[in-house]
């Protein structure tokens, strides 16, 4: 269901942490201690190889991109959508498609090739919105992970 909400996108700041803490925790069942994600946050708003995006709504934020640089040896310059959340409440109002579209605008100002994101074999739901904003499934991979910390 599209509305006419007023939606602003722009670049997140720190005061952004607990709206992307809580879409982080309701959204995307990622229970990051709020401390860490402000830590984290902080680190990633500095670098200049990341972007973050959020969708506000009424000055609540209401939705999240986090995007970074792709460079790889056997590719061109991509970006790479780490993460996006957009809280139930207002799905259906564009608002992912919005954050897409930031980011895809941030890839053609820099020069990227285009843009690269890895999804959940779960999240089917998502993977119909990454299709219909103009993403095509590329692969099928396994995600390896080794734990090195004690």
């Amino acid at each position: 269901m599209r509305n006419s909400m007023n939606i602003e996108i722009r670049e997140c700041n720190i005061e952004d942490a607990r709206y992307i803490y809580e879409l982080n925790r309701d959204e995307m069942e990622y229970d990051y201690p709020f401390e860490q994600t402000i830590d984290k946050l902080e680190r990633i708003l500095s670098s200049k190889n990341d972007k973050v995006f959020v969708a506000i709504i009424q000055d609540i934020v209401v939705g999240y991109v986090h995007a970074n640089d792709y460079d790889v040896i056997y590719t061109p310059h991509m970006k790479n959508i780490m993460g996006i959340a957009v809280s139930s409440k207002y799905k259906g109002n564009g608002i992912g498609k919005a954050l897409l579209t930031e980011v895809e605008n941030w890839a053609k100002e820099t020069g990227a090739y285009g843009i690269r994101l890895v999804s959940g074999e779960e999240r089917s739901g998502a993977h119909e919105f990454y299709r219909h904003c103009g993403y095509i499934e590329n692969k099928r991979q396994i995600n390896f992970k080794k734990i090195v910390k004690n």
